[in-house]
C-alpha cells in the first residue's frame, strides 16, 4: 500500500538502482487479475524505463520466491506481448525484469541473499538452461542502512514496524498498532501517509502481525518437536548400543565357559548372575551361542 504511491515507488527504485529519476508519472503499475504473486498490499509490480520491477515485502523467509516470480512474470509477459505474433521472424523485445524481496521478519537472516530457481532443480547443474534470481534484502535495524538512507520512506517504514514490535511486547496488538501510529505521527514518521490511510494501516498491521506471531508459534513448536525427536533418537541409539554391548558380553561369557571346559548349566548360572537374565532367557542364549 505504501509503495503503491508512484512517488514512493520511484524513490525505492532510485535507491536500489543508483538513479535519480524525478518524474513519477513514468511509473506504470502492473495489475493482473487473480495474480498469485500479489499477496500483501506492500507487494508491487511496475514498469519504468523498459524495466519490470517486482518488489515484495515479507516478514517470513520464503525460499520459493524464484518459482512464484517465474509464474507471475510469465503471466505478465503474456499480457505484454498479447498484440504481437510469437511466430514472427522479428525479435520481440521484452522489458528487463528485476525481482527484489524486502525482509523484516524476526528471524536472524543475512543482510543480502540471492535465491536462484536452479537451486530447486532435482538434478543440480552448473549451467542451468532456465534461471531466475531473486534478491532478498534484510531491512531490519542495522541492515542495509545505506539503502534506507537513500529511500527515506523505506527507512520510516522500518521505524514504524519496530515501534509496533516494541509496543506489542507489553500491550494487546491493536493497541500496539494504534500507539505506534500516534508515535510516528508525533515524530513525523510517515505522518502524511498515516493520517490519510490510518484505518487501512491498522487493519493491515493487525493481520500481518497476527500472521507473523502464528508462524513464529508454529516454528517454535516445530523446534520443540525436533528437539524431542532428537532426544528420542539419541535415547534409541544409546539403547541400541547398550543392547549390542550386552549381547557381546553374553557371547563372551558363554565362549569362556566352553573354553574352560564348563558345561551349559554353568554358563546359564553365570548369565543369570552377570547379565540380569532369568533362567529361561539364559538357557535361550546358551542354546543360541553354544557351538
Amino acid at each position: 500500500m505504501l509503495f503503491r504511491e508512484p512517488e514512493n515507488a520511484l524513490s525505492l527504485y532510485n535507491a536500489l538502482n543508483g538513479t535519480d529519476y524525478t518524474d513519477a508519472s513514468q511509473i506504470i503499475f502492473n495489475m493482473l487479475d487473480n495474480a498469485i504473486y500479489m499477496g500483501m498490499q506492500n507487494d508491487i509490480s511496475f514498469l519504468i524505463m523498459n524495466e519490470v520491477n517486482l518488489y515484495e515485502h515479507q516478514s517470513t523467509y520464503n525460499l520459493n520466491m524464484p518459482l512464484r516470480d517465474l509464474f507471475y512474470v510469465a503471466e505478465l509477459l503474456q499480457v505484454y506481448v498479447k498484440d504481437q505474433s510469437l511466430y514472427s521472424s522479428k525479435l520481440i523485445k521484452l522489458p528487463t525484469p528485476h525481482f527484489v524481496v524486502f525482509y523484516n521478519g524476526i528471524e536472524d537472516k543475512p543482510e543480502k541473499r540471492i535465491l536462484r530457481l536452479s537451486e530447486a532443480f532435482e538434478v543440480p547443474t552448473d549451467d542451468p538452461e532456465l534461471e531466475l534470481k531473486v534478491t532478498i534484502l534484510n531491512i531490519n535495524p542495522k541492515m542495509n542502512e545505506e539503502l534506507k538512507e537513500k529511500c527515506p520512506v523505506l527507512k520510516q517504514y522500518t521505524q514504524y514496524v519496530e515501534q509496533v514490535r516494541y509496543n506489542s511486547a507489553g500491550m494487546p496488538l491493536e493497541q500496539a498498532v494504534e500507539t505506534a501510529i500516534e508515535y510516528c505521527i508525533r515524530h513525523d514518521i510517515l505522518k502524511d501517509f498515516l493520517l490519510k490511510q490510518r484505518a487501512e494501516v491498522v487493519k493491515m498491521s493487525i493481520v500481518e502481525y497476527d500472521e507473523e506471531r502464528e508462524i513464529e508459534l508454529i516454528r517454535r513448536d516445530e523446534r520443540e518437536i525436533g528437539k524431542e525427536m532428537g532426544i528420542q533418537e539419541e535415547r534409541q541409539r544409546a539403547q541400541e548400543e547398550l543392547d549390542k554391548n550386552r549381547e557381546n558380553t553374553i557371547r563372551s561369557i558363554i565362549s569362556i565357559c566352553k573354553e574352560m571346559g564348563g558345561d551349559q548349566k554353568v554358563a546359564v548360572q553365570k548369565l543369570m548372575m552377570n547379565c540380569n537374565l532369568n533362567e529361561e532367557q539364559a538357557k535361550e542364549k546358551v542354546a543360541l551361542y553354544w557351538e
